[in-house]
């Protein structure tokens, strides 16, 4: 007998591709893709949650997260969102260093941006944006975040290839050395791992347990990230950390 077709978790990954479309919006082949589904199957699906109001489709034919997935999402809100008690961090690390700061949320072995706020400096770094999901350990939040994950956490995540995606700067080794290096410093770098040039550094922002969560985050240009400058930014980035872990500890 064959296996039974996980419609639920087809879904639920067809939603997560459209939802890193936002808010542009994406092609049928594009979702079909990211979510790793034949293009008809992922047509059907986009169709059938079209009719209930789970995606919307822009003039352009684009699909888009729908109008019932905000309704929910804003009923929920009060359970989940943290945003509001990590905005005046991120708009501080913004303020203070000149780059573009972020808040990200782990989500299972993800993460998830949710705040984004950009400097004073003019050149801007496009990697990161509210709802794009990296692995964990890629990318300065989730390497973050993964670096104080028990270590058979961390070997469950080392456990899947990145290097298709991501590169040979993602191997098991170079991660798990990355990893290293940011339980030695404190704060995670990404020099340039996703995009030439684009530098990024990440501090884990912990819960009530202790167990690393969230994330903040600078990026920026090569050029301003120099020995120097970058242990500064460092060392801003984990007190804006320390102090958030505190506040979201008290909620």
């Amino acid at each position: 007998m064959d296996a039974p077709v996980d419609v639920v978790g087809r879904v639920g990954t067809v939603l997560r591709a459209v939802s890193s479309f936002e808010p542009t919006g994406a092609t049928t082949s594009a979702v079909a893709h990211l979510a790793g589904l034949p293009r008809p199957t992922t047509h059907r699906l986009l169709t059938s949650l079209l009719d209930i109001g789970f995606v919307d489709r822009d003039r352009n034919g684009g699909w888009l997260l729908g109008p019932e997935l905000y309704l929910m999402g804003e009923t929920a809100a009060p359970r989940y969102d943290v945003t509001q008690v990590a905005q005046p961090f991120v708009r501080r690390l913004a303020v203070a260093t000149g780059e573009s700061a972020f808040f990200s949320t782990r989500r299972g072995d993800e993460t998830v941006c949710l705040l984004r706020e950009d400097g004073s400096f003019p050149i801007r770094s496009h990697v990161l944006y509210e709802g794009i999901r990296f692995p964990l350990g890629v990318a300065s939040a989730g390497l973050a975040i993964a670096s104080f994950l028990p270590p058979r956490e961390v070997e469950h995540l080392l456990s899947t290839d990145l290097t298709g995606a991501y590169g040979a700067a993602h191997t098991p080794e170079a991660i798990r050395a990355r990893i290293a290096q940011t339980q030695r410093l404190g704060y995670a770098v990404n020099p340039g791992l996703i995009v030439e040039g684009s530098w990024g550094l990440g501090a884990a922002v912990f819960d009530h347990a202790g167990e690393p969560r969230w994330a903040l985050s600078l990026t920026g240009i090569e050029q301003r990230f120099d020995d120097e400058r970058r242990q500064a930014m460092g060392e801003r980035l984990l007190q804006e950390a320390h102090d958030l872990s505190t506040a979201l500890r008290a909620r």
